[in-house]
């Protein structure tokens, strides 16, 4: 699961990836003399706590999410599409989270002159529109042409593809994201041979200041009618709690009025947008949570752990969280005759507790 930041110069988003990171990551480079950021977030998870009690592992080991922090987008001006190897970057992620700015400062002047977040969100969802938009246009150039030198039996899904691109681009043209045409296209499989920016999943976050007097920079925002996930977030403040031990946290958190890590929302949401869930696994060595994603089978579940339990897969021995917790152990639930055992047609469930057998 990786997830891109981006935003615009000045937004606060290195702050937020240090924040969802706790400061901790490493860079890679991304051509031009530019270095990116990654890291990696835990997903919360109080089940894992529950069962660490109770069979007190050498290791608890939570689902992660690799975060991304690449430069900000230059322009945002939207006259023209992501390119090179920013798209490439773009393209790779699993989802996309947008960091919108909504705080003030005359120590941080906004690249525009002033703050306006939902301009800026707009302005950015645009570039996303105008990128997919060359994408497609190039991708349906090639489509025809392929039909010309197609056979004649190829030819019927060539068109199918043409077509497809043809809604695809007209919708782009009009400002409709591929997310929402997806289900009408009349051929939804080959879409995975395109990584279309407005197809992934978008979660944004604007990044507030600690002053109640900047919350009418959220006012527009409010009104806007979109389907997208959207988080408030004091990206500083959060950054310079992920820094201190989880006593001085809670202590300052209680000062502040922060009940909640704000950080574990977009985490959970980014979980959320990906329709992941977690299954986990049990025992003296490790409890751990898998993420995988939602309506897989037992076997291909059991790939999360090692590709060759797919095709080993023999069953499944399935407790749900709740029920191991209200027996207190895997073997009491057996007893009780809550320990199932299911099939290669099994649909995984969040929170389910699994030990797979498999033929080595």
């Amino acid at each position: 699961m990786e997830i891109v930041i981006i935003g615009l110069p000045q937004s606060g988003k290195s702050s937020l990836f240090d924040a969802l990171t706790k400061g901790i990551s490493a860079t890679s480079g991304i051509g031009n003399g530019i270095d990116m950021k990654i890291g990696t977030a835990k997903v919360p998870d109080e089940r894992l706590d529950k069962l660490a009690e109770m069979y007190k592992p050498q290791k608890v080991i939570p689902a992660e999410i690799k975060y991304w922090d690449p430069p900000g987008m230059e322009s945002g001006i939207s006259t023209e599409s992501v390119s090179g190897r920013y798209r490439n970057i773009l393209q790779s992620a699993d989802a996309l989270l947008i960091c919108i700015r909504a705080f003030e400062s005359p120590f941080i002047p906004h690249i525009k002159g002033d703050v306006d977040p939902l301009r800026d969100l707009n302005s950015i969802l645009e570039e996303l529109i105008y990128t997919d938009l060359d994408m497609a246009d190039n991708a349906l150039t090639r489509l025809q042409e392929g039909f010309k030198k197609a056979k004649p039996e190829e030819r019927p899904t060539v068109e199918r593809q043409i077509d497809s691109m043809s809604q695809i681009k007209q919708a782009l043209e009009k400002n409709i994201p591929v997310s929402e045409i997806e289900s009408s296209l009349a051929d939804i499989q080959f879409l995975s041979n395109y990584q279309f920016l407005t197809n992934k999943p978008v979660i944004v976050v604007y990044n507030i200041g600690e002053s109640s007097d900047e919350m009418h920079l959220l006012e527009k925002i409010s009104t806007y009618n979109g389907t997208l996930s959207e988080i408030s977030v004091p990206a500083q403040t959060e950054a310079e709690l992920s820094q201190m031990s989880l006593e001085e946290e809670l202590e300052f958190r209680n000062d502040l009025g922060l009940e909640h890590s704000a950080c574990d929302q977009i985490i959970n949401a980014t979980y959320s947008g990906l329709n992941l869930i977690s299954f986990l696994t049990v025992g003296p060595d490790e409890v751990r949570a898998w993420p995988v994603g939602a309506n897989l089978t037992a076997p291909e579940a059991a790939g999360a752990i090692h590709t060759d339990f797919i095709k080993g897969f023999v069953k499944a021995e399935v407790v749900t969280y709740e029920n191991l917790l209200k027996c207190g152990g895997w073997t009491e639930s057996k007893k009780e005759g809550l320990c199932k055992s299911e099939g290669k047609t099994y649909e995984v469930q969040d929170g389910d507790i699994i030990n797979f057998l498999i033929n080595q």
